[in-house]
């Protein structure tokens, strides 16, 4: 059935960026050099931690989207398995962010997870469009 590895995947992404967001909190409010982390609010780290944040959440509730919809859709869908991993794929880009920081490794991640999500939601979106209005019922 596919769909099923997004929506888990997707639910346990959610939850880990979620916990991520805590420790972001704790940078901006409790951790010792504070007012540094605050002051680089827009650059540097700060700011694509912040992205890696956002897009890690984003990209995990269009993971599980994606699963519901692949899974109600799933004997009127082609190549539903092809559109499932691209949008698994796509968590690359999130998780590139976080190697790009905490390990200085280059963006290469961050573009294959966003072309990945970005093929996967268009492709779908053209899927639905060509099903017959009789089939989305």
């Amino acid at each position: 059935m596919e769909g099923k590895k997004n929506i888990v995947i997707g639910f346990l992404t959610l939850g880990f960026f979620m916990i991520y967001g805590f420790l972001l909190i704790y940078l901006r409010d409790f951790a010792p050099n504070k007012l540094e982390w605050i002051n680089s609010y827009s650059i540097g780290k700060h700011f694509e931690s912040r992205l890696a944040h956002v897009h890690g959440n984003l990209f995990a509730v269009l993971n599980i989207i994606i699963g519901f919809l692949l899974i109600q859709f799933s004997n009127r869908l082609e190549q539903a398995d092809k559109i499932s991993w691209l949008a698994l794929g796509g968590l690359l880009m999130p998780l590139g962010i976080l190697s790009e920081v905490y390990f200085g490794l280059p963006p290469i991640l961050v573009l294959i997870g966003a072309i990945s999500m970005t093929s996967s939601v268009i492709w779908l979106g053209i899927v639905f469009f060509s099903l017959k209005s009789a089939e989305t019922i």
